[in-house]
């Protein structure tokens, strides 16, 4: 993906499920008119799950998911189903097909049901039509069993591929009912500095994905952002004509933004946007509480949303073992995940520490913060983390006064 495409994080994730050979690869490559996923008479064909990232019109940025039939067999087709049914996490929509000869099984009754437990928007495609004398019998059928909408379609023929993409338009949020990282918190004209640290944790040649987008949210909301290192921010704002509505800063250096930003400037950190852009604000506020709570021989989850090369003072590894250890004094016990691999066994920790989620979409992160809730499992992120043990944390709250009036109650 090039530097300037839309991270996947950030696009659609459109779901494909259904037994082997119901033609969810024939459907891909319809609706993006392009031959993305091995199209093949072999049942089970698509093994693990297959992404690709692409823009469709008039959908726009997507990420298109192929899956494993939900009819594998085996020892092996287990593995696959497990693979499938983890698709649910991170999927914004999610299509049934149905092969039109074959009907409605038990297969696609149950991954509806654990579609419409996560409240996940579905949409049923009656694929193959163009090999039944009729369908429309067939398509009320699948309605009716399914208790879904269902588009007839015949993939090889392209037809009903319109009327999917038009339906998959309907399902997503409206542009009003989207989450904003910043733009909320702004007005038209307001100055927002944001302090980002060049060292060597720093990609090479570029910001971090949380510091691009908050900036790309500030201009879309006619504002007007300053970007700043931490060791200039001080000039900074001395140098501007007028007060900033925001800081925010990179939670790493939180102390110092902190003591260089009057009292009457707002302040908080990418992280803290993050937790209420990628989830939930007030459960991660809440999980701060849960700290003091820890005892000797609690375990801990460290996750991260991503995969990189570890630094000799890595904040998952290093940094927040250390802090946790010296706020509460008790030998703890640390677990990591990275990447597409969360934990399958949630309720064994007392705590869980996840990054700022810039590389999973917001489904795939509340996903994981559901996971812990169902568990009574608290779970903060790192921006939370540094902000609290620093003691900034109710000061890096101000622009959100919910969350800092649960985080004031619970004291």
């Amino acid at each position: 993906m090039s530097l300037n495409s839309t991270p996947r994080s950030e696009r659609v994730h459109i779901a494909l499920f259904g037994r082997r050979n119901a033609g969810k690869s024939s459907v891909i490559n319809a609706i993006t008119e392009q031959e993305i996923s091995i199209v093949s008479e072999v049942r089970g064909t698509t093994t693990d799950p297959v992404y690709k990232s692409i823009e469709i019109l008039p959908i726009g940025p997507c990420v298109i998911i192929d899956t494993a039939g939900l009819d594998d067999e085996g020892d092996l087709g287990e593995l696959r189903k497990k693979k499938t049914i983890e698709v649910l996490d991170k999927t914004d929509v999610a299509l049934i097909v149905v092969d039109g000869t074959v009907g409605v099984t038990e297969e696609d009754i149950k991954i509806v049901k654990e579609v419409k437990e996560k409240n996940i928007p579905v949409l049923g495609v009656l694929n193959k039509i163009d090999q039944l004398t009729s369908y429309d019998e067939v398509a009320q059928d699948m309605a009716k069993k399914l208790s879904i909408q269902v588009v007839p379609a015949s993939a090889a023929l392209n037809k009903g591929i319109k009327e999917i993409k038009n339906k998959i338009i309907s399902l997503l949020p409206q542009e009003e009912d989207k989450f904003k990282i910043v733009g909320d918190l702004i007005n038209p004209g307001d100055l927002v500095v944001l302090v980002t640290p060049i060292d060597k944790a720093a990609p090479k040649g570029r910001l971090i994905l949380p510091q691009q987008q908050t900036i790309r949210d500030i201009l879309e909301s006619d504002a007007i952002a300053v970007v700043t290192k931490e060791h200039e921010l001080r000039q900074t704002l001395e140098s501007l004509g007028r007060k900033p509505k925001l800081v925010i800063t990179d939670s790493q250096v939180f102390l110092k933004v902190s003591a260089d930003t009057p009292k009457d400037i707002m302040l908080t950190s990418f992280s803290i946007l993050f937790a209420r852009y990628k989830g939930d604000l007030a459960e991660m506020v809440r999980g701060i509480k849960a700290i003091k709570k820890l005892k000797d021989g609690d375990k801990i989850l460290v996750s991260e949303g991503c995969t990189h090369h570890k630094q000799a003072d890595d904040i998952a590894r290093v940094k927040i073992p250390r802090w946790l250890r010296q706020l509460t004094g008790k030998e703890l016990t640390f677990e990591y995940s990275s990447g597409v691999v969360f934990t399958d066994d949630v309720k064994q920790y007392a705590l869980i520490v996840h990054c700022g989620g810039c590389m999973l979409n917001r489904t795939a992160m509340c996903s994981r913060i559901d996971d812990a809730k169902a568990y009574n499992v608290p779970i903060v992120n790192y921006g939370m983390l540094i902000a609290y043990v620093q003691g900034i944390l109710e000061r890096a709250l101000e622009p959100f006064p919910m969350a800092k009036l649960e985080y004031e109650e619970l004291d």
